[in-house]
């Protein structure tokens, strides 16, 4: 029996992300020494796909960036992980979306400053049929709203299963929510949405949405899910491990999260699984250097068991 090769869509944000690190984040008007400077590729979905891609998923991304050179490089990297590009729109003349990040090694923790693309988002005519035709997931992050709620019906449609990733509740999301089947959020959202863990995800449940988890980062997370037996709510524990940078930690969270639902596993391992790969990343700088492989994944929980 051959093996089944699962397809995932994308539909967000893609970023050209420029790092350094120090021990701590300073304070404003004073000078502090980094350790390192590097580049690569970010965004939410876009490095949830790229996740996806190293465990061994076909992958389709659709986005916007320029044709500066930080869309160049966000394409080559995109290309050079195998992620499909063919649905990423190039808008001439305007600036991709970049990000400068510092990491603070000894608290573990980040600051972002981002720019959005100046081209215009993507059109909901933009987001064709085909797009979810033959794929067995789709995730969106909401940043581009009507393009989101377009992806999200047509795969409804089709019978596919919709992800959100809930960084922060954006607008238009309270018409986007109803039409996921799952949604991953983080802390920041959650109090934006119902003020601490339980009530956001108590608002999700209400919404319709079967399948709800809220990140905690060190915490672990907190999910709400309907199973045989009724509703069922649990906390999943953080692994712990040397932290170097935290950048995208999420976004590989939510793709690892994304192979445990596709492989079927019961709600428990894939938490298990998505907190695993989330925290191998945070032992690398950046958000895309860090990912692991499905082996070392597995080599990781081997350990941990």
């Amino acid at each position: 029996m051959s093996k089944k090769i699962f397809r995932v869509a994308g539909l967000g944000q893609c970023s050209l992300d420029y790092l350094t690190s120090t021990g701590s984040y300073p304070k404003a008007d004073t000078k502090t020494e980094v350790f390192g400077f590097s580049v690569q590729g970010g965004g939410p979905v876009a490095t949830a796909l790229v996740t996806l891609a190293r465990l061994g998923v076909k992958t389709y991304f659709s986005g916007v960036v320029s044709d500066d050179r930080a869309g160049k490089e966000i394409k080559a990297g995109l290309k050079s992980e195998g992620v499909d590009i063919r649905a990423l729109k190039v808008r001439p003349g305007g600036e991709s979306q970049k990000a400068f990040i510092v990491a603070g090694t000894r608290s573990a923790t980040r600051n972002i400053f981002w720019q959005r693309p100046t081209v215009e988002p993507l059109a909901p005519e933009e987001v064709a049929g085909g797009f979810v035709k033959g794929i067995d997931f789709l995730l969106l992050d909401g940043l581009m709203p009507e393009a989101s709620i377009t992806a999200a019906t047509l795969a409804r449609e089709a019978g596919v299963p919709v992800m959100l990733d809930a960084g922060s509740l954006r607008p238009g999301m309270e018409k986007l929510i109803p039409l996921c089947d799952a949604v991953v959020g983080s802390e920041t959202f959650a109090r934006a949405y119902g003020g601490a863990p339980q009530k956001a995800l108590k608002g999700l449940r209400e919404a319709g949405v079967e399948l709800a988890t809220i990140t905690l980062g060190a915490g672990g997370s907190v999910t709400r899910t309907e199973t045989d037996t009724g509703l069922k709510s649990f906390t999943s524990p953080a692994f712990k491990v040397d932290v170097v940078d935290t950048t995208g930690a999420g976004d590989v969270f939510h793709g690892a999260y994304i192979y445990g639902l596709l492989k079927g596993w019961e709600i428990e391992p894939v938490l298990k699984f998505a907190s695993a790969t989330a925290a191998l990343k945070c032992k690398k700088p950046g958000g895309r250097h860090g990912i692991p492989s499905l082996r070392t994944v597995q080599n990781f929980l081997r350990r941990h068991e």
